[in-house]
């Protein structure tokens, strides 16, 4: 029954962390038993048992309960298979929604050498607008897990695909996450690359995208400054803030110079 088997995904990470903290007693019983049965329930055929298992393994990965050559040997092929050219709609759709949210807890290497191929095929769905524009939503995020060298030689190119793709949802996705992808490159692209871009995004011809692309003007513009001395950085959650200076937690009096300058800076490097 489906909700047996959901019920037992449901049990998998509290059961899995038992046997981490009792691990000399049960040395192997997580890669013999439970394991085998996360990975088998990502392609089961009911849809709740899916994602309660896709729910499992994350919280698993969050944990640090799954050994990297596991996630290499035993998920990715798995995933990767799901999301292949010829895989059924529905399994697309998941897999490549779990390839983004898995991308910032593996390591660098593993996300570059087996999931970053795969994931500029998917930007490139021409079958699927809903695989396209859950790339472009989570694009940040893969940017920032693969590094600026990665990003500027494979993703940005994908990037502006998906800025000037034909569905309206894709290309306020990509104004959504444009500060994402800016502070992973180098100034040189973002002055040359994506400025040029962004400036399409705030002249497009739905009135959602230019709303999306203004939201993101100030934070796309904080990216031009020097981070030292603007003190503005970027959270794990992927949001912007500022870090207050010595002098700001010693005082409580605005600093009206400084952003002012800040200001006229960032926009003459814009």
């Amino acid at each position: 029954e489906p909700t047996v088997r959901t019920e037992l995904m449901e049990q998998i990470p509290p059961i899995a962390i038992f046997l981490q903290e009792s691990r000399p007693k049960f040395p192997t019983a997580f890669f013999e038993y439970l394991m085998p049965i996360v990975v088998r329930y990502l392609t089961d055929v009911n849809n709740q048992v899916r994602k309660a298992g896709q729910e499992a393994l994350l919280i698993l990965l969050e944990q640090d309960l799954v050994a990297q050559s596991d996630i290499e040997n035993k998920v990715c092929p798995i995933l990767l298979d799901l999301s292949a050219p010829d895989s059924d709609d529905e399994y697309k759709v998941e897999a490549v929604n779990i390839i983004c949210k898995m991308a910032s807890m593996l390591s660098r290497t593993t996300v570059e050498h087996l999931l970053l191929p795969r994931f500029c095929e998917l930007c490139s769905d021409g079958k699927l607008f809903q695989v396209r524009k859950i790339c472009a939503a989570n694009f940040g995020d893969i940017c920032n897990a693969v590094g600026q060298e990665a990003t500027e030689r494979l993703l940005i190119p994908k990037f502006f695909e998906l800025c000037s793709d034909s569905v309206w949802g894709m290309r306020k996705a990509c104004a959504e996450c444009f500060m994402a992808v800016s502070y992973t490159t180098s100034p040189e692209v973002r002055r040359s690359k994506l400025s040029p871009l962004f400036i399409s995004l705030i002249s497009d011809t739905c009135r959602w995208v230019r709303q999306a692309a203004f939201q993101s003007l100030g934070p796309f513009i904080s990216t031009f400054a020097n981070p030292s001395s603007a003190g503005l950085y970027i959270r794990e959650d992927g949001t912007l803030s500022i870090r207050p200076s010595t002098q700001d937690v010693n005082s409580n009096s605005c600093q009206p110079n400084n952003n002012i300058n800040l200001m006229s800076s960032s926009t003459n490097a814009m």
